[in-house]
């Protein structure tokens, strides 16, 4: 049994959540509190940010707040406002999940958790500027302005893509919508909004009256770094997402593959200053990442410790067990 008790807290370590709170119950008389436990762990390291709010009695009170600040609101009026206030947070916990991912040697959903990444780095770039994440029930008036083309469907002028056009049109009235058209929103046509930010901002042939709120001293700036978030989205990196099957398999890459992509995504991002953080060597698994996100950010954004904390709580509630308390006969 005292094997059995080292073996749970190695899992714990190894951030195992998932495996962790199956196998507890099977070794200690009363497992409830690591289920629990447990159980918040897998949703932060599975990004399921719908979740991070759900009940978790176990937990204490300074890591369920820390998840909150992640957490994506289930309503137009829900308080608090969690990933909608801030993405720094939000962000902070994609690079530790990516970070472990890549010490377990999890590059799919490494991968997946780059890719989100790359979906709302331009919102990132926008909250400087917005004061809040791209929250629907905050936009500028100055976004649907007189001459504005920003989610006028069918305007040939924009250069936003249908699926763009469809989404920017219905941020703008979604907060007045019933929780299942907001949750509806948000699970498909957020991240469009994100891009279709960058592409007024960065990429527009044809710029309207659609970011004239933003203050001419920091248009420059915003431009830029909208500019490097639209890059990202198209990286070397970023592109393993949409790898085909191939073999016998789905194809997952190695870890050379991962870092040979990373390298020619670093040179490529590596086009104008706040492109140039991304060869910063900054310890990172995929060297540079942090310091290119925080460039975009205009601000410093960091790995959470949020994974490690569950993990440590969970080795902490483990201990007692190793001296042969409350393990099954």
């Amino acid at each position: 049994m005292d094997s059995a008790a080292h073996l749970l807290i190695a899992l714990a370590q190894r951030f195992a959540f998932g495996d962790l709170g199956a196998l507890a119950p099977r070794v200690l008389a009363d497992a409830e509190q690591i289920v629990d436990v447990c159980e918040f762990g897998q949703r932060l390291l599975s990004l399921d940010a719908e979740d991070f709010a759900a009940e978790a009695r176990s937990v204490p009170v300074s890591l369920k707040r820390r998840a909150r600040a992640c957490h994506m609101p289930q309503a137009p009026r829900e308080q608090p406002r969690g990933a909608l206030a801030s993405l720094k947070p939000a962000y902070s916990l994609l690079l530790e999940a990516i970070a472990v991912r890549w010490h377990r040697r999890e590059l799919s959903p490494m991968i997946a958790a780059v890719h989100i990444a790359s979906e709302y780095l331009p919102l990132l770039a926008f909250e400087s500027v917005l004061g809040h994440a791209g929250d629907p029930a905050r936009w500028p008036d100055g976004l649907n302005a007189r001459a504005s083309r920003f989610g006028v469907i069918g305007e040939r002028e924009c250069d936003h893509t249908k699926a763009e056009q469809s989404a920017a049109n219905r941020t703008l009235r979604v907060a007045g919508e019933r929780p299942e058209g907001w949750r509806a929103y948000f699970d498909r046509q957020h991240s469009q909004v994100a891009g279709a930010l960058a592409t007024c901002a960065a990429a527009c042939r044809r710029p309207c009256t659609a970011m004239h709120w933003v203050p001419p001293a920091a248009r420059d700036d915003l431009t830029t770094r909208a500019r490097v978030a639209l890059a990202f989205a198209e990286t070397s990196l970023v592109r393993l997402r949409h790898a085909a099957p191939v073999g016998h398999g789905f194809g997952v890459p190695s870890p050379e593959e991962v870092l040979d992509a990373w390298t020619r995504s670093r040179a490529s991002l590596d086009k104008n200053p706040v492109g140039h953080a991304v060869t910063t060597e900054d310890g990172f698994p995929l060297p540079g990442l942090p310091s290119l996100i925080s460039a975009v950010a205009g601000a410093e954004v960091r790995p959470a410790s949020l994974l490690a904390d569950v993990s440590a709580h969970l080795a902490t509630l483990l201990t007692p067990a190793l001296a042969g308390a409350g393990l099954r006969e």
